[in-house]
């Protein structure tokens, strides 16, 4: 069984390890537990100039995106109002959402415009300000992205980037990640929940920010054939040296 695990773990330190290098320069850097600068300053979606501490006062939702976005983008915000419309928590009650901009290009008209995008997909009245829609200059946007771990390159006119929510508290304590474009409302309620008591929790799913990546050519996500095939490689040679630790041997008469 030490065998067992010892395999495994090397198996999985490797297989971190690669991934954690390949994150450095783009994806999620997790920093859970981390404090974020809320003195940071951007324009909020009506061009006022605030701090994140003027905005952040319970449970948050933080994302990071572009407005101009041709990839996944657009499929998170859209998901978010789900989670507005349908999830039994009441937003401007119990969390709210902050959306930041990571392109300095974009301003508040844009964000504005935005806003009033997903809003119109919203299927009840929310306070006004519990979804803000930010912009900043690149110091802003550099200061939050890597506090919270948020790492994108610039590629031409577009990013490539992951796609993840960042649970934080009222005091900006990063509580838990969900990647990708869709969220269990359990999970949901569930970082909100340890959002709220201080408490931090494990990253639920890497799967989707794992297994799709931004194609330039053709402005879209695809799926990542060579990373998938790395990861199943690593599974079945787990699988397979546990077989072989495991199988009981043939005694001989």
């Amino acid at each position: 069984m030490k065998t067992i695990l010892i395999t495994l773990m090397l198996i999985g330190g490797i297989a971190n390890a690669n991934d954690s290098a390949k994150r450095i320069e783009i994806g999620i850097e997790e920093k859970i537990g981390n404090i974020l600068p809320l003195n940071t300053m951007f324009f909020d979606e009506h061009g006022n100039f605030v701090s994140l501490k003027e905005i952040i006062t319970k449970p948050t939702i933080l994302n990071f995106v572009y407005y101009r976005c041709p990839g996944i983008c657009s499929p998170i915000l859209t998901e978010l109002t789900s989670i507005v419309n349908f999830h039994e928590m009441e937003i401007g009650k119990d969390y709210q959402i902050v959306t930041i901009s990571f392109d300095e290009r974009e301003k508040f008209e844009l964000a504005a415009a935005k806003r009033d995008n997903y809003m119109a997909l919203l299927k009840k009245d929310i306070p006004v300000d519990s979804w803000k829609f930010l912009s900043g200059d690149s110091a802003s946007i550099h200061q939050i992205t890597q506090a919270a771990g948020f790492n994108f390159k610039r590629e031409g006119n577009d990013f490539i980037h992951a796609g993840a929510l960042i649970i934080i508290s009222p005091e900006g304590k990063i509580a838990r990640y969900l990647n990708g474009t869709k969220f269990l409302p359990f999970d949901v309620k569930m970082a909100i929940t340890e959002a709220s008591e201080g408490r931090t929790g494990p990253t639920i799913t890497k799967l989707l920010a794992y297994c799709y990546s931004y194609n330039p050519e053709g402005r879209t996500y695809v799926f990542n054939v060579t990373r998938v095939t790395g990861g199943l490689i690593l599974l079945f040679a787990a699988v397979f040296i546990v077989y072989l630790t495991a199988k009981p041997k043939k005694v001989q008469s």
